[in-house]
């Protein structure tokens, strides 16, 4: 019996699974409605039945004459009277028994709605408040004892916002001292960038000068080019770093410059550097005074490092080939180079980015040379293209001529 109320109440759990609590007033109602029927009707149909055996007995034990007939008669008639009243009698008892009992059903679910509505409200205010259930409101025991306990949930979720809020004010006091030290440090390490970057101009200027003045004096030798070059490549990076150091505080002016005689300052400038890796410069320029708008400490970082960058990937014995030509309205500046394919096009323009499975990859990296002239020709409207192949790479710079 027991399994098959527990199939019955799955069963009901899955049929009736949506439904209001209005549906299931109506549904008991009903129910209820059916049982007083049918027990009024049983009750009337036994009433009935006797009715029916008492006529019987009765027309059984007659005697045959006027007199008898007519009280047959009689006692028929009376009989059915009684039985009409018995039927009136019962149907109205059931009917008042089916009021009772629905008006205490609803006085019972009136109020246990009413608790259902007041839990409700407390969750519906709950949310925008840390108010707590008053249980005296409610009227039937086991949900006073729910009130009780979800007093307790709030008070425990109250102690763990206020503990939340503690420990968010201490992380942000936390954050802030973190950040003002952090501040801190890059303020000292900016100063001491900018320190280093100011007391290196020094000593790599008197290094070139004496090493020129040496020169003139002097015959060259191999190793003394060996400390130009190195001296040269050193006062590049120191440039790049200047840059870096200055460019948020100092204006960088734009003026005119003949971009075919910049070029060749700085290819001069880095020959030296070029013959010690065993390396030569084509330069091939199809323009002659060909001026560009643009400031001249920047068109000479992106060409400087064009160049040592392809210094430092070029295979050994080969050309590094530079050109110079003008378009309707543009000047295009080229640097190509013979060495192993770029692995990640996507990733040359980062910051010490490093070519993975090359050779050179143990003892070189891209570094910061390529990073800073990507940042210039975003800044100054630079188009930057890269022609790419198994053997020879270049990157192409797109300049805007004056006028236009």
């Amino acid at each position: 019996m027991k399994e098959k109320l527990k199939k019955l109440q799955r069963y009901m759990m899955i049929r009736f699974n949506v439904i209001t609590i209005r549906q299931a007033n109506i549904i008991t109602t009903l129910v209820i409605l059916l049982f007083t029927i049918v027990f009024a009707y049983l009750l009337i149909k036994e009433n009935y039945h006797d009715y029916e055996k008492t006529l019987s007995k009765q027309h059984h034990d007659q005697v045959i004459g006027t007199q008898e007939v007519y009280n047959y008669e009689a006692a028929q008639e009376k009989l059915k009277s009684l039985l009409i009243k018995n039927t009136l009698a019962i149907a109205t008892l059931a009917f008042i028994l089916f009021g009772i009992m629905l008006g205490f059903y609803k006085i019972f679910n009136t109020l246990l709605q009413r608790d259902m509505q007041v839990f409700l409200d407390f969750f519906k205010d709950v949310t925008h408040s840390d108010q707590v259930m008053n249980p005296n409101v409610i009227f039937f025991k086991e949900f006073k004892t729910m009130g009780l306990h979800v007093n307790d949930m709030i008070d425990t979720i109250k102690g763990h916002k206020r503990r939340l809020r503690e420990l968010n004010l201490s992380l942000e006091d936390k954050v802030q001292e973190k950040t003002k030290d952090l501040e801190r440090i890059l303020d000292a390490q900016k100063e001491f960038l900018r320190y280093t970057v100011h007391e290196t101009n020094t000593p790599l200027s008197v290094i070139l000068t004496s090493l020129e003045l040496y020169e003139m004096k002097h015959e060259k030798d191999r190793d003394l080019a060996k400390v130009e070059a190195a001296a040269k490549n050193i006062f590049s990076i120191y440039d790049d770093l200047s840059y870096l150091v200055k460019k948020e505080h100092v204006n960088y002016p734009k003026a005119s410059i003949d971009i075919h005689k910049f070029i060749q300052s700085r290819i001069d400038f880095f020959s030296e550097v070029a013959n010690l890796s065993n390396l030569s410069f084509s330069y091939i320029s199809e323009v002659k005074d060909v001026y560009i708008f643009f400031n001249e400490t920047k068109l000479q970082r992106i060409i400087d490092n064009s160049i040592t960058n392809a210094i430092k990937y070029t295979y050994q014995n080969e050309i590094v080939e530079i050109t110079l030509k003008k378009t309707l309205h543009e000047v295009e500046f080229s640097i190509g180079s013979y060495s192993q394919p770029i692995s990640d096009v996507n990733k040359i323009f980062d910051a010490y980015y490093r070519e993975e499975g090359s050779s050179l990859s143990a003892e070189h990296s891209f570094g910061i040379g390529l990073r800073l002239v990507k940042n210039i020709c975003e800044e100054e409207n630079v188009k930057i293209l890269l022609d790419l192949s198994k053997e020879k790479n270049t990157f192409r710079y797109i300049f805007t001529t004056m006028g236009e």
